[in-house]
């Protein structure tokens, strides 16, 4: 067994500093005469621990030389999907991350996703408040270490300092998290240390690598052991086209080795792809992977932990985030087991389960999919259909079906998808809800408001069955027809009531009911507080049971006054007095009624 390097990702809200701060730790290391001391393999920028070392200086004396960590594998692919392929199987392929965080812009909607995935994959993280130095009056003193600086600074400095850096502690604790300045913390377990730092000056870069090597040191020696020999684990990062090569992957090789002419088994959405690995490339010394121009190396082999470019053929299918195995290709059986191996694994996210209740999700790569469900997971939203891809005719005929049985779950919640033009129609025409969002949590939002909408919605659709709250009077002067139907003049005093409700006097007998209703030269089916209109009513005579000046009310039926209690927040504070005048009525010659 040997330690491999810890895997370090960097993520964070889009121009919070991710990329400059990693270029700082690459000149960092130059500058202080370790040129080459960081190499770069595909996706990752590869940092010994004596370029730690020499960054940190006498910060790493605490560790009285004890440091077993051999260093870390920045993990620096470009883009936020590749945040969510960082995954192996039973969580992220990330062993710890630092969120960078603009200490004068704050939390971000992307912020907040990294800190929502991070949780939800229980990944050890740090915070590096970023762009220090742009707080108005920093002064940066290149010969003294982040904390002597501060402590010089004059007492107006430093307290507009700990102002923006405690909004970011109060921030943080909105996510139920506690968070401390790093030299402050008291227990790492329980609180996260936030590194004050510059990416542009490279000022808290020494003390950012210290208390991430502490954490590590402390923390996850056990998870660091790995087989350097045998065949390899790996996690594709990125699937890209190369001019000259085709298809090709980027791709996390966090345990084993891989060798050229090795067979490569890769997880798939159907069915698993079988590869032969034309060539393994590594990018020149020191070349920037961002730049197109950047030259590669070919190599025979690589061992983990490290990234690495593959050349085969046969990889157009192949999706980011998916899981890669590698053998010698001369047991069929091996091949066999892999390919079992990779698709149990893909299994475990993709999901096509028709008789289940639950929302139907979306992503475009398999490690946004699994990110998606995690989160919906911790806040036990069930998930029955779970695949990769554009949405398709295919899901909403399964939308569909959702919808006759639970609104509440007819749902398609989609991360970087999009709804085909060819079934927009559809969508529409046939009400279907489709939640698409770039931001996992902004997705999750969007459908937790939509669910108290969609709530609302249903309580009124059965409220508006129900026989509402009203008391209107007779109006004194306007009998157009005595009997056969009566048709009188009233107003409404307080609620509403529609044709077809029954109406009961003040004595609580029921006379009549509403049966049609004029305002004006218009047929109305509804009549609202402060309306005057004409009502006909069978089965009464005016000057017998009903006469002018009298108050009327709805005779609601015991069962609809139950449910109204029930949904009593969607009436008016007098629909509710006459909800309770009524029930008064009522108990004269009942004492229980509407109880219970």
């Amino acid at each position: 067994m040997a330690t491999r390097k810890v895997l370090l990702t960097v993520v964070g809200h889009v121009d919070h500093g991710k990329t400059s701060l990693l270029d700082k730790i690459r000149q960092t290391a130059v500058t202080k005469g370790e040129a080459g001391g960081i190499t770069q393999a595909v996706g990752v920028s590869i940092i010994p621990m004596t370029t730690i070392q020499k960054i940190c200086g006498s910060l790493l004396d605490a560790f009285k030389g004890n440091l077993t960590v051999p260093g870390l594998l920045a993990i620096d692919t470009p883009g936020h999907a590749a945040f969510t392929s960082l995954r192996k199987r039973g969580g992220s392929l990330a062993d710890i991350a630092i969120l960078i965080v603009d200490i004068n812009e704050g939390f971000k909607p992307q912020t907040i996703e990294s800190i929502e995935i991070l949780k939800a994959n229980k990944v050890p993280f740090i915070i590096a408040a970023n762009k220090v130095d742009l707080i108005h009056g920093w002064q940066y003193d290149k010969s003294k270490l982040l904390m002597q600086n501060i402590n010089s600074m004059n007492t107006q400095m430093q307290g507009e300092f700990e102002k923006k850096l405690y909004e970011l502690v109060g921030t943080v604790a909105e996510h139920d998290l506690q968070s401390e300045r790093f030299d402050r913390v008291e227990d790492y377990t329980k609180q996260i240390a936030i590194v004050p730092v510059s990416a542009h000056t490279g000022q808290g870069i020494p003390e950012l690598l210290m208390v991430l090597t502490g954490l590590a040191q402390k923390f996850l020696e056990k998870k660091l052991e790995i087989e350097e020999t045998g065949n390899c684990k790996g996690t594709i990062l990125e699937v890209k086209e190369e001019k000259g090569m085709g298809t090709t992957l980027d791709a996390i090789i966090y345990n084993g080795q891989l060798k050229v002419n090795d067979t490569l088994v890769i997880g798939g959405i159907d069915q698993s792809i079988v590869v032969k690995v034309r060539a393994l490339l590594e990018p020149a010394e020191l070349s920037e992977m961002r730049e197109k121009k950047s030259s590669f190396k070919n190599v025979k082999q690589v061992t983990a932990a490290t990234g690495v470019k593959i050349s085969a053929p046969g990889l157009n299918e192949a999706i980011s985030g998916m899981p890669i195995r590698s053998c010698s290709g001369k047991d069929n059986d091996e091949i066999e087991k892999l390919k079992q191996e990779v698709q149990e694994e893909v299994g475990e996210i993709i999901v096509d389960c028709d008789e289940c209740l639950g929302v139907i999700i979306k992503a475009d790569t398999i490690g946004g999919l699994e990110a998606l469900r995690n989160l919906l997971q911790g806040k036990n939203i069930p998930v029955s259909n779970a695949s990769i891809g554009n949405v398709t005719k295919k899901d909403l005929s399964k939308l569909e079906s959702l919808k006759e049985k639970d609104e509440f779950k007819a749902v398609i919640l989609g991360f970087t998808i999009k709804v085909p033009e060819d079934l927009t129609e559809q969508v529409n025409g046939k009400k279907l809800k489709i939640i698409t969002n770039n931001v996992i949590y902004k997705i999750i939002e969007d459908y937790e408001k939509y669910l108290e909408t969609l709530k609302k919605d249903i309580e009124m659709r059965k409220l508006s069955k129900l026989v509402r709250p009203c008391k209107f009077a007779v109006l004194k002067g306007y009998t157009f027809r005595q009997s056969n139907p009566a048709i009188m003049g009233v107003e409404i005093e307080i609620g509403q009531i529609k044709t077809g409700d029954p109406i009961m006097n003040k004595e609580g007998k029921q006379i009549t009911t509403a049966k049609s209703m004029r305002e004006g030269k218009e047929n109305i089916s509804l009549a609202q507080q402060g309306k005057q209109l004409a009502m006909s009513m069978d089965g009464v005579t005016v000057g017998r049971q009903v006469d002018e000046g009298d108050f009327l009310y709805t005779d609601i039926p015991e069962e609809d006054f139950r449910k109204l209690k029930e949904m009593k927040k969607h009436l008016s504070k007098m629909e509710i007095e006459v909800l309770k005048e009524v029930a008064e009525i009522k108990r004269k010659n009942n004492p229980v009624w509407g109880i219970g």
